[in-house]
C-alpha cells in the first residue's frame, strides 16, 4: 500500500509516531508526537518544532506503506520523486522541488544526498536498494548544504535503520504480490524477512541480526519470446551491536552485505508501442548483478562541555556491479550495452552539539574519499568499426568544516546562523568510449592517451581539477503561540564539478572543453529562500503545515541526452543555463473522529530558464526555443488525499483501512523534451486485520490500483521509426515521421524502462 498509510502520515509531515501502545489505534499512533534527527541535535526534536521543511516517516508507517525501496516513497510528499532511472536498476533518478539527476553515469554526483545512518552515499547507483528493518525515514527538501555538505541541492534522504533493542524482540514478516488477474503480465513477487533484538550482555551489550530474501518472477511479459521479465533476487544480511561502555560513552556499530542478481531494463521502445501501455518485446533479457558492503560505527560521548555530546560516524561502502542491457528497446539487435562498475568509499564526521546558555551549537569535521571504476562496452551492429569500449577512473576526497549558532533571543524568537566550509578534489583517467580493442578500466587496459587507430580520434585524457568553497545559512524561528511556529531561512548549497565517464564524440567534446584547458564541468551554484508555517489544533488532533520557497541556480550542470545513428545516445555533461524555481507546498491532516483521519497535500512549482549558455534544443543555435523549454522533472502541480480508518472488533482484534491518492502532473525528461513522463493518478490501498493473537496481522494492499504506467526515463534513440515497426510483434507505431518535443510516438523511438503497474498483496506479520 506504499502511498497510504503513510501519506496520511507522510502527507502531514509527521511520521515518526512515538506512541506504541497495544491499547492505542491507527489513528492515536499517527497524530502522536513526531521527531526527526536530521537536525544533528543531541536531542532529538519534534518534527512540527524544527524550522525544517520535512517529511518524516516511523518504522510502523513504513510497515504500513509496504516500503521495499525509497521509489515506493515517490508519491507520498509533494514536490517529490524518489525515482529509480531504471537503465542499471537501483540508480538514484531523485528529484525534489525541480532539482534531480537524469543519468545513470556514476560519475555524475547526486543532487539529493541519501544518508543511512548518518553515512553519505557517494554515488548514485545502488540507491535504490530493498530496504527492511528500519526505524524511519527522513525527506528534507531544500538545500542541506551545512550540516550535510555537497551534492544536497534538492535536499537530503535520511534513511535510520533498526538500532538493538535492550529487551527481547522479534518481528517476522512474509508477503506475496503480484499483477494478480492480468494475464498479460507476468509472475509473482514475494519476500520473507526476519529481525531478532535483544540484550547480550544485560545493561552492557544489545545486539540485532536480521535477514532478508526477495524473489520476483518478473512483473513484464516480454512479447519477443512470451517470457516473464524484471526477474530479481535479493538476499541482504544485516547485524548491529550497541556497547554502553560508560554512563557517557557508546558505540553502535552495524555491517551489511547485500547481492542482487537480476534482468535487465524492462524498456518499452515508444516508436512501437503506445506510452499508455505495458507492452515491450526485446531480443536481450539482459541483466544486473551486483554486491554490496556497508558498514558504519557511531561513538556519541557526553561531556560537561555545554552539557553536549561529541559524535563520531565513520562509515564503509565497497559496491561493484556488473550490467548488460538493451537499449534499442527492440526484438532486433541494434544497441546493446554492458558496463562493469566499482566504488569504495570511507567517510568520517565528527561532530559537536552542546547548549551555552541562550545559544545552541553545533560545529564538526568532515572527511569523505571515494573510488570509482567504470567500463562501458557498446554493441552496436550497424557500426563496421565493431565494439566500443571506454569509461573512467576517478580519486575524489573532500574535506569540510562546519558549525552552526541558533540563538533564542527571546523565549519565542530565535536567530540561526551556519557556515560551512568544503574543499574537493577529483583526480581522473578518461578513456573515450569508442569503436577500438577490447578493454577494461577496471583491469587498467583502457588506454588514456595517444590515437585511436581505429577512429583517428584522440584516445582519452587525464586531468584533475579541485573546487571549493564556503556554504552559509541565516535564519529565524518565531513560536507565535505552543501550536504554531513561523520560520524562514536563506541557504547556498552547491553540486559539485567534475567529469563525464560516457565521452562517445571525442570532436564536440574537444571543442566544449579543449586540451589544454580544465576538462571537468564546473559546479551547480543554488541560493534558496524559504518562509514556512507550521501549526496544529490545541488537542493534536489536526495539523497544517505550508512552505513558500524560491530557488536561483548558477551553472545548472545538466545530462544533455541526444540519439545518435553511430554511437546510439550521446550524453554531454556541461552547465547547460541559469535557472529560477518558485513554489509551494502544504501538507495536512485532520482526525474527524477518533477513528477516522484525513490527509491531503499540495505542491506548486513555476520553473524558468533565465540564461542559457548551451544548445539545449539540440538544432544548433542558442535561442528563444532553448530559453522557453520545460525544465526537466519538475511538474508544476502534486496533490495527495488520504484515509484511514480503525474499526474496533473488540475480542476479535481490529481492522484498519488506508486510501491514498496522489497525482502528479505531465513532466519533460530530457532537456530538449523530446522524452517526457505521464502523468500519474496513483491510488494505493491497504486493509490489515490485527488479529486477537497477540503481534499477529494479516494485510491485503495495492498499489497503482488505477494501474498507471509510469517509465524511469524516455531517452530518444535513432531506433523505432516505421521501417522497424513489423519487426515489433503486436507493437503499432503511430510516429509523425519527425522528431517533436512531447511526441507520444518519437519516430526515433525511445529508451524507457517501466516501472510496475497494478499490484496486489497479502502479508503476513508476527512481532513481539
Amino acid at each position: 500500500m506504499s502511498g497510504v498509510s503513510v501519506a496520511m502520515i507522510a502527507t502531514a509531515g509527521l511520521a515518526n509516531a512515538q506512541e506504541t501502545q497495544s491499547d492505542s489505534n491507527a489513528v492515536d499512533r499517527v497524530l502522536g508526537t513526531v521527531t526527526v534527527t536530521a537536525t544533528k541535535k543531541t536531542d532529538v526534536e519534534d518534527v512540527q518544532s524544527v524550522p525544517v521543511s520535512v517529511t518524516a516517516f516511523n518504522d510502523e508507517t513504513l510497515d504500513a506503506l509496504k516500503v521495499r525501496d525509497l521509489q515506493s516513497l515517490s508519491f507520498s510528499t509533494p514536490n517529490v520523486s524518489l525515482d529509480d532511472i531504471g537503465t542499471s536498476r537501483g540508480t538514484a533518478n531523485f528529484q525534489i522541488r525541480g532539482l534531480g539527476v537524469n543519468s545513470s553515469i556514476p560519475s555524475i554526483d547526486p543532487t539529493v544526498g541519501v544518508f543511512i545512518d548518518g553515512v553519505y552515499l557517494g554515488v548514485n547507483n545502488g540507491v535504490v536498494f530493498d530496504l527492511f528493518d528500519l526505524d524511519s525515514v527522513e525527506i528534507l527538501r531544500g538545500p542541506q548544504g551545512l550540516l550535510f555538505g555537497r551534492n544536497t541541492t534538492g535536499g537530503a534522504i535520511v534513511v535510520n535503520t533498526g538500532n538493538p533493542t535492550d529487551t527481547f524482540e522479534y518481528k517476522l514478516r512474509a508477503a506475496v504480490e503480484g499483477p494478480w488477474a492480468d494475464d498479460d503480465r507476468g509472475g509473482n513477487n514475494s519476500y520473507v524477512q526476519g529481525v531478532v533484538s535483544g540484550p547480550l550482555v544485560e545493561g552492557k551489550l544489545n545486539g540485532k541480526i536480521g535477514a532478508y530474501f526477495n524473489n520476483d518472477d518478473g512483473y513484464f511479459k516480454n512479447l519477443f519470446n512470451d517470457s516473464n521479465h524484471g526477474e530479481a533476487e535479493t538476499t541482504i544480511i544485516r547485524g548491529a551491536l550497541e556497547w554502553f561502555a560508560s554512563e557517557d560513552l557508546t558505540f553502535l556499530a552495524k555491517l551489511e552485505r547485500s547481492e542482487t542478481d537480476a534482468d535487465g531494463p524492462s524498456a518499452q521502445n515508444r516508436g512501437f508501442y503506445d506510452r499508455d501501455s505495458f507492452d515491450l518485446a526485446i531480443d536481450n533479457e539482459g541483466f544486473i548483478e551486483n554486491e554490496v558492503w556497508f558498514g558504519s560505527l557511531r561513538t556519541d560521548l557526553d561531556v560537561d562541555f555545554g552539557n553536549g555530546t561529541i559524535t563520531n560516524i565513520f562509515g564503509y561502502r565497497s559496491y561493484e556491479a556488473e550490467t548488460d542491457g538493451d537499449i534499442d528497446s527492440t526484438p532486433l539487435f541494434l544497441f546493446h550495452s554492458q558496463t562493469e562498475f566499482e566504488q569504495e568509499q570511507i567517510s568520517n564526521e565528527l561532530r559537536y552539539n552542546g547548549q551555552f546558555g541562550a545559544a545552541n551549537v553545533t560545529t564538526g569535521v568532515y572527511y569523505f574519499q571515494q573510488d570509482l571504476l567504470y567500463t562501458e562496452n557498446r554493441a552496436i551492429p550497424s557500426d563496421p568499426r565493431g565494439l566500443y569500449y571506454g569509461g573512467g577512473n576517478q580519486d575524489h576526497t573532500v574535506w569540510g568544516v562546519f558549525g552552526q549558532v541558533d540563538y533564542d533571543v527571546t523565549d519565542n524568537f530565535t536567530l540561526i546562523a551556519g557556515l560551512r566550509y568544503s574543499s574537493e578534489e577529483k583526480d581522473v583517467e578518461i578513456t573515450y568510449v569508442q569503436p577500438r580493442a577490447e578493454c577494461s578500466v577496471l583491469s587498467g587496459t583502457c588506454p588514456t592517451d595517444g590515437i585511436n587507430p581505429i577512429t583517428g580520434d584522440n584516445n582519452g585524457f587525464t586531468d584533475s581539477q579541485d573546487w571549493s568553497n564556503w556554504t552559509p545559512k541565516l535564519g529565524f524561528q518565531y513560536f507565535v503561540n505552543d501550536v504554531t511556529q513561523a520560520y524562514g531561512n536563506y541557504t547556498k548549497g552547491f553540486r559539485s564539478g567534475g567529469y563525464n565517464f560516457r565521452i562517445t564524440t571525442p570532436g564536440p567534446f574537444e571543442a566544449i572543453f579543449p586540451p589544454g584547458g580544465s576538462r571537468a564541468f564546473d559546479e551547480e551554484e543554488v541560493d534558496s529562500f524559504e518562509i514556512g508555517v507550521k501549526t496544529e489544533t490545541e488537542d493534536g488532533r489536526g495539523q497544517l503545515n505550508a512552505a513558500v520557497f524560491f530557488t536561483d541556480i548558477k551553472d545548472m550542470q545538466r545530462e544533455v541526452n541526444l540519439s545518435d545513428p553511430t554511437a546510439g545516445v550521446v550524453q554531454t555533461i556541461v552547465n547547460t543555463a541559469d535557472a529560477e524555481i518558485t513554489g509551494l507546498e502544504l501538507e495536512g491532516r485532520y482526525a474527524i473522529t477518533d477513528n477516522f483521519l484525513l490527509t491531503g497535500n499540495v505542491g506548486l512549482i513555476d520553473a524558468e530558464y533565465q540564461d542559457v549558455k548551451f544548445d539545449i534544443s539540440g538544432d544548433g543555435v542558442i535561442d528563444g526555443e532553448d530559453l522557453a523549454l520545460a525544465l526537466p522533472r519538475v511538474p508544476e502541480v502534486t496533490f495527495g488525499i488520504g484515509a484511514l480508518y480503525d474499526l474496533n472488533l473488540g475480542n476479535r482484534g481490529s481492522l484498519v483501512t488506508r486510501v491514498n491518492y496522489q497525482n502528479r502532473d505531465e513532466v519533460a525528461y530530457t532537456d530538449n523534451n523530446f522524452g517526457w513522463i505521464n502523468e500519474a493518478e496513483m491510488v494505493d490501498a491497504d486493509l490489515t486485520w490485527n488479529t486477537p493473537v497477540e503481534g499477529l496481522s494479516v494485510s491485503l494492499y495495492g498499489r497503482n490500483l488505477l494501474d498507471e504506467v509510469q517509465a524511469g526515463g524516455d531517452t530518444q534513440v535513432p531506433f523505432g521509426g516505421p521501417a522497424l515497426a513489423a519487426a515489433a510483434p503486436g507493437g503499432v507505431n503511430r510516429s509523425n515521421g519527425v522528431g517533436a518535443p512531447f511526441d507520444p510516438n518519437p519516430a526515433g523511438g525511445t529508451f524507457s524502462p517501466l516501472k510496475k503497474g497494478r499490484v496486489i498483496g497479502l502479508e503476513l506479520t508476527l512481532q513481539r
